[in-house]
């Protein structure tokens, strides 16, 4: 398991653009991958489980991912949102 821990910097937040490209990102691996914010915990495979997390600028998230790629999953998260997603 791999864990990683972003804060949004993004005034919007997590919104439906850069949450529908997070998806299509994590398709493309076996690995389970979570969003967890606060409490609360959902499986980063659908745009409706991320914006129900109403994910905040300021907010810090953390990403959860579990599987027999998570190595190469993890690396193209981190690079999403890093450098893909300077702003939010």
């Amino acid at each position: 398991m791999i864990s990683a821990d972003y804060i949004i910097t993004a005034a919007e937040g997590m919104h439906a653009r850069p949450a529908t490209a997070l998806v299509r990102l994590v398709k493309n691996f076996k690995s389970t991958v979570s969003l967890k914010k606060g409490d609360k915990v959902v499986k980063l495979n659908s745009l409706l489980n991320i914006l129900s997390l109403m994910i905040k600028g300021g907010d810090t998230i953390s990403i959860i991912v579990e599987g027999d790629d998570e190595a190469d999953a993890a690396a193209a998260i981190d690079l999403f949102f890093n450098e893909q997603l300077k702003g939010l």
